[in-house]
This record gives structure tokens, C-alpha cells and sequence, in this order.
């Protein structure tokens, strides 16, 4: 059986999308890459278990979408799955109906087509080498063939009889976990993978499916829904059923060290702004966040319960990327990073196994939740760039999204981070639908102050997207405060949520953050913190980027400015 774990090309009028296991989505006009661990991991555990795996990232490849139908064309697989989320889902359903144009046709009477009525016994005719995917002549009987997607409308009802056609399809991700009936609405997708731990459903479902194709029974879902784990989304006879609520109940311990050389690790290793060193790459010691509470984050959604692995687990995996890929730099995704007995259980096998000496380390940490010593501590076991959600300079916008954390806790964090050695690097939102003009300077003001005076080394301003899923936007979404739920539009790009702060202005504050750069006791601060060509090489790249989010949002700005001027034209 031979899978392909894809990320597809998509449409890149308004950028490179920085969609691989990123909590916010964004465009940017310059390349910035996550490796993608849980995706990753998938790929490793099926290889494990004898699974063909071809790791298929045309984003970070930059493979072109004719490149990537050729692909999938001359290697026939017989299952890819995607990871998706809310600002390209829409593109990701086209892109499943168009590669199941390429394996399945479906004949039908012409009269039934103009009355749009397709017979349950409509006769399914596969092939990988009809590539035009466009109407056929009709045959002496008046029949004709047409590519499933185009007849999805009418072909619904009877989708279910056509589970044993050639290619399956996944989605798996935070959208299609919040919204899993969705995508069998609107695509001929196969399955939908709920929840985090999509690996090991993965796993479980491509065995559910090898286990038939090997014993000659045919794969109609009635034979494998048995050995589906909860947590799988599928149709059957025309409905959308599912394996059960999905649980987070798999031993992380138990998951085999990534072979990076699978998942083309290097392709992610130096575009990314995280990184002083490179070759750099990416690991999680914990699913996900043991805070999960904020509401405007959308991977409670995934992993409403926190696990982490062994300490010694992780080591172990440290010391294999420095010896076999000889990385110099890992950034641990965790949501938020182990604290207690487990960090110093850790920082302490840093130290012991000399792995302090030999990589930096990052990681997501909460304001409020490590002490003067704990800092002290993470600096000797490695630990470089800490990255900690702002979000706010106001009480009552933290106590709305439950961060759990004072104001006080911002200042003292950042405080005690850098006086221990330790980078800061803070996230700051804006566009929150409660809050004045007045609030948002705030938190510019904020911002701005921590980044000239050193207690925060680097920073990230995005505009607040409420997510499926995410308790924001069941809050705005009951209060009528959405704009849209057009998918496409919440890449960033604008408001989504209703304001007392025009677009315009919201965009303004945006870029009033990244225009920090330009402050000469700023500049000063990082030529003065020069050290080494890393340094020298990081501020360039730092620099780089930061040129590239104030085009992004200078345009932005020109567009809704351009988009006002018409309304009001034809008010």
C-alpha cells in the first residue's frame, strides 16, 4: 500500500503559505517554514509498519501544481492525506475532487444528468491516464462519462457505493476537527481524521484499509468501521457517520524517533525566522498545551488534554538530531513548554549529557509560570529564544480570552528572562471586537516599549482570527459579531470580526509594530548585540522578513482603503 502525505500547491496571489502545524495562518511574501512533527510522525510510524511513504511538500518544495499531478500520476498511491486548516480548506476540497478526477468516472444516462438524478446503479470506471477530465462523447445508448467532481451536486446520495474506487482521501487539522461533516459536503473526500493525534489514526485506518485489500475483500466501510479507532470520519451509503468521539489516549513514548530523512527535514531547516543556527529543526515533548484554555486558539480543539513525554525520551531524540543530522538548533512546538519537575528533570539531562554545549533550544512558554531560578536554570541546560503570546495590554482583553496572567506577569517576564540571559520573543494581536482605538495603543505602546528597551529581543503582530472551534468564535459567531464565514478570508489579510477600530486602522497598528524596527535606539540595541557571524546572519534575516510583513501589510492597507472608496461610490 503506498501512501503520500501531501501539503499541495496552492494559489499564491497573496503569498507563500505558512500552513504546516502553525496555529495562525498567515501569507508571506518571504518563505518561512515549520516542520511539521505530528505529520511527521505519521509518516515515520507507517514506514515503521511497512507502509510506501512519499512525503510530498510542494509549499516548502516549491512544486508547481501540474508538477504535482504528474506526481501523483506516475506514482499511483493508493491513499493521500492533507493537513488542512480554516483559510485553505476551500482550496484543499478542490484539490480532492480534481485528483479524484484523475481515478474516477462515473458513467450515466444523459437524461438523468439533465434531470440530475443519478441511479444507485451507476457503473464506476477508474483510470489514472484520463488526465483532460472533461465531458466524453456518448456512446449508441446515449450515455456519456463525466469526472466525479462535476457531477457532485446530483451525485451525493449514492457517493457511499463508490468506497472502493481507487484513491482515498484524508484531511486531518483543527478546522475539520471543529467542522468534520463540512468537508463531505463540499468534496469527495474519504475520510476526515479528528482530533491530534492523527497519526496514530492514520496508522490505524490505512491498516483498517490493508488489511481487506491483502484478504481480497472489498473495502466497502461496512467491512473495516469495526477496526476504525473513535475519532474517524466517513460515508456511508450516502451518510456521514463516524468511529465515535476521538481520544487522546495513545503513548507518545511509544512513537518511533522521525525519520527526517523521509519527511525532507532540511527543506524546513533555514527559512525560519526562529532560528540563530541552522541547520535547525523542530520536536514536541508534549501535546499540546497544558494550559489550553485561551479562547482565541483553535488547538484546544485538537488536544483538549494535555500529555507530555518522558524526559529521558526526549533527551534521547536531542541527542539523535545532534549526532545523525547534525542540527543546531530545536525548537520545541509544544504549546506551552513542561514546567515543574519535568523542566528541571530536563535542563538537568542537558546539562549531564552535554547536549547544553552542543545546540540552542527553543520554546512556547506562559508570563506568570517560571521563577528568577528557573530562567537561570533554562539558560545553562541551552536554552536561547523563549516565545511568549502577549496578546494584549489590557486586564480586561486577558481576562476575556482566560490567558490567566496579569499584566505585572508581562513585565516581569520579560525581565527576568533577559537578565538571565534568555530571549523574549513576544506575540501581540489586534483587532479584538471589545476593544477602543485607545486599548489597541495600548498595547502598541506596550510592545513598542519592550522591544527598545531590550526585555523582548523579537516580536510577532498578527490581527486576531477566531478560528472554528476556538471559543472566540463561538462567542462572536452567537453575538453576531462575524463578518464572514467565507473561509478564504480568514488568512490575515483583514478583519474578520466587527470593531470599534475601522480596518484600516487595525492594519495601521499592525505595521506601527513592525515599524519598530526602524527605531534607532532599537537598532542600536541589536548592533550592540553582536557577537558572532550567527548574529551577524540572524539580524539579516531578521531584517529581511521584517521588510517583508510591512509590504504585506502596506498592501493590505491599499486594498481595504481601495475596497472603502467603492462603497462609498455606490452609497
Amino acid at each position: 500500500m503506498k501512501i503520500i502525505i501531501a501539503y499541495p500547491p496552492l494559489g499564491n496571489a497573496k503569498g507563500i503559505p505558512l500552513l504546516s502545524q502553525n496555529r495562525q495562518f498567515q501569507y508571506f511574501q518571504e518563505p518561512t517554514f515549520i516542520y511539521p512533527v505530528v505529520p511527521a510522525s505519521a509518516a515515520a510510524l507507517l514506514q515503521e509498519a511497512g507502509y510506501e511513504v512519499i512525503w510530498l511538500d510542494c509549499i516548502a518544495e516549491d512544486i508547481s501544481y501540474n508538477k504535482f499531478i504528474e506526481i501523483i500520476q506516475k506514482e499511483k498511491p493508493d491513499l493521500i492525506a492533507f493537513e488542512t486548516k480554516t483559510p485553505v480548506i476551500k482550496q484543499h476540497w478542490k484539490i480532492i475532487n480534481e485528483i479524484k478526477e484523475l481515478t474516477t468516472f462515473v458513467t450515466v444516462q444523459r437524461s438523468e444528468v439533465n434531470q440530475g438524478v443519478i441511479p444507485a446503479q451507476a457503473g464506476i470506471q477508474r483510470g489514472y491516464d484520463r488526465m483532460d477530465a472533461r465531458f466524453h462523447g456518448h456512446d449508441k445508448n446515449g450515455r456519456r462519462e463525466l469526472p466525479e467532481a462535476e457531477l457532485l451536486p446530483t451525485l451525493r446520495p449514492c457517493l457511499g457505493k463508490a468506497n472502493n474506487q481507487r484513491l482515498t482521501t484524508v484531511l486531518f487539522g483543527d478546522h475539520v476537527t471543529a467542522l468534520p461533516e463540512e468537508s463531505f459536503q463540499n468534496s469527495l473526500v474519504d475520510f476526515v481524521l479528528t482530533g491530534g493525534d492523527y497519526d496514530f489514526l492514520l496508522l490505524n485506518l490505512c491498516n483498517a484499509l490493508n488489511y481487506k485489500h491483502r484478504n481480497g475483500q472489498t473495502c466497502e466501510l461496512k467491512n473495516i468501521q469495526s477496526a476504525l479507532e473513535p475519532g474517524i470520519y466517513y460515508r456511508e451509503n450516502g451518510q456521514i457517520k463516524n468511529s465515535g468521539k476521538f481520544q487522546l489516549n495513545h503513548d507518545l513514548d511509544s512513537l518511533p524517533f522521525i525519520d527526517r530523512t523521509l519527511s525532507k527535514w532540511q527543506s524546513y531547516a533555514y527559512k525560519n525566522g526562529n532560528f540563530k543556527r541552522t541547520p535547525g529543526t523542530y520536536i514536541m515533548s508534549g501535546r499540546d498545551c497544558w494550559y489550553h484554555a485561551c479562547t482565541f486558539c483553535s488547538w484546544p480543539t485538537l488536544y483538549p488534554q494535555f500529555r507530555s513525554r518522558k524526559v529521558g525520551n526526549v533527551l534521547d531524540e536531542i541527542g539523535l538530531l545532534i549526532e545523525k543530522y547534525n542540527v543546531r538548533e530545536i525548537m520545541d512546538d509544544t504549546g506551552t513548554f513542561p514546567v515543574g519537575d519535568w523542566l528541571k528533570e530536563f535542563c538537568c539531562g542537558m546539562i549531564q549529557r552535554g547536549y547544553n554545549k552542543k545546540i540552542y533550544l527553543d520554546c512556547n512558554m506562559r508570563f506568570g509560570n517560571l521563577k528568577q531560578e528557573d530562567f537561570a536554570l533554562m539558560k545553562k541546560a541551552g536554552f536561547r529564544l523563549l516565545l511568549f503570546g502577549l496578546e494584549s495590554a489590557n486586564q480586561d482583553t486577558l481576562d476575556r480570552l482566560d490567558k490567566g496572567l496579569k499584566i505585572e506577569d508581562i513585565l516581569k517576564g520579560c525581565y527576568l528572562a533577559r537578565k538571565t540571559g534568555l530571549f523574549p520573543h513576544i506575540t501581540i494581536m489586534f483587532g479584538y471586537p471589545w476593544e477602543t482605538y485607545e486599548d489597541a495603543l495600548n498595547t502598541l505602546k506596550l510592545g513598542r516599549q519592550l522591544l527598545r528597551k531590550g526585555y523582548a529581543y523579537t516580536m510577532q503582530a498578527t490581527l486576531v482570527i477566531p478560528y472554528p472551534g476556538s471559543l472566540l468564535f463561538k462567542e462572536c459567531k452567537e453575538n453576531g459579531l462575524l463578518k464572514t464565514l467565507d473561509w478564504d478570508k480568514y488568512d490575515m489579510k483583514q478583519p474578520i470580526m466587527s470593531s470599534f477600530i475601522s480596518d484600516e486602522k487595525v492594519m495601521e497598528l499592525v505595521q506601527g509594530m513592525y515599524r519598530m524596527s526602524f527605531n534607532p535606539e532599537f537598532i542600536l540595541r541589536k548592533l550592540f548585540s553582536l557577537r558572532d557571524t550567527d548574529d551577524l546572519k540572524y539580524f539579516f534575516r531578521a531584517a529581511k522578513k521584517v521588510l517583508g510583513h510591512i509590504w504585506d501589510f502596506k498592501k493590505i492597507r491599499s486594498t481595504i482603503a481601495q475596497q472603502r472608496s467603492m462603497n462609498e461610490r455606490y452609497l
